[in-house]
């Protein structure tokens, strides 16, 4: 049994551009829940005590949402990047938190519900030292893939790949003595390990979603995933975290919500106000008589007038 995992949470989110101006892309919401408890949530399930999460900006809105250290009972601790160090430097950097023990990563910026269970399972029983997660996405195939080994990553050695990494794997402990205390990717220590003969494994997990949320557009669409498809991963405890609107939230008299409207915690909708397939984020304001149609109201931030397909 693997008992922690480092979650990835220092991007700078730039994809995701200005929705992640002043928040962090992990902590953004999805209905009532921030993005990153969907990740200890799901890694829970497959036993993990003890998270480390990595952060960069924002660091303190980080520790407001982990204030008590914990998440559901489990300890969380963050290590923040005052520089970047990217994937294989922020992996080194927490070596003394994660123990020199084996450990799971993923990223804190994804939503999916594959079987993590599965990809703990082929590690041990192919007794791998690395174990990706795998899965066919929208985005180019990088990753080559035979006979339950990894076999090149990005062509480096002329093998075209397969599938694309689903952002989640297992390590062993021996990562440690590979990846140098700088700034630098995991990639090239992997491939430098694939030619020494070391066992990268993989997992293909084409079961369940898998979202990375990288434009306004495809966060809607998460939101219109779990309303209309009735999507829900099993691995969630929070009650009404689906709720459309918050129970802290406000809404004046004759104010109307139509569409995939979701309102968060401690907003206010003013009298008269119209929103159609709006989302607003928890504190935000909806002046009176105002009319959104397509928008996303961000967290603090009052919308006021008649809008349409807009980000305030």
């Amino acid at each position: 049994m693997i008992t922690q995992a480092f979650v990835l949470a220092a991007g700078l989110g730039t994809r995701l551009r200005p929705l992640t101006d002043e928040l962090p892309k992990p902590l953004v919401p999805i209905f009532q829940k921030p993005l990153i408890t969907f990740a200890l949530d799901h890694l829970i399930t497959t036993g993990i005590q003890r998270f480390v999460v990595n952060t960069h900006r924002l660091p303190h809105l980080f520790e407001r949402q982990f204030a008590e250290k914990s998440y559901r009972g489990r300890s969380v601790d963050l290590v923040n990047e005052p520089e970047l160090l990217e994937t294989g430097g922020g992996i080194k950097n927490a070596e003394t938190l994660l123990r020199g023990d084996d450990f799971l990563t993923y990223s804190g910026d994804i939503l999916t519900d594959v079987p993590l269970d599965a990809l703990i399972d082929e590690h041990f029983r192919a007794g791998n030292d690395v174990t990706l997660a795998l899965r066919e996405t929208e985005f180019k195939p990088s990753i080559a893939y035979q006979d339950r080994r990894i076999v090149d990553i990005g062509g480096r050695f002329g093998i075209a790949g397969d599938y694309d990494f689903a952002n989640i794997a297992v390590w062993s402990k021996k990562i440690f003595q590979r990846i140098p205390q700088r700034k630098m990717s995991f990639i090239p220590v992997l491939l430098d390990w694939i030619k020494e003969g070391g066992k990268i494994g993989g997992l293909v997990l084409n079961e369940g979603k898998w979202f990375n949320i990288g434009s306004s557009a495809q966060y809607v669409e998460v939101h219109r995933v779990i309303a209309f498809e009735n999507w829900s991963p099993g691995f969630i405890t929070d009650a009404g975290w689906a709720a459309r609107i918050a129970k802290s939230a406000t809404i004046a008299a004759g104010a109307e919500l139509r569409g995939l409207t979701v309102v968060g915690a401690d907003c206010y909708i003013g009298a008269g106000a119209i929103l159609q397939d709006t989302i607003v984020w928890p504190g935000a304001q909806i002046a009176s008589l105002s009319e959104l149609q397509n928008c996303i109201v961000r967290t603090r931030h009052t919308a006021e007038g008649i809008l349409q397909n807009a980000i305030v």
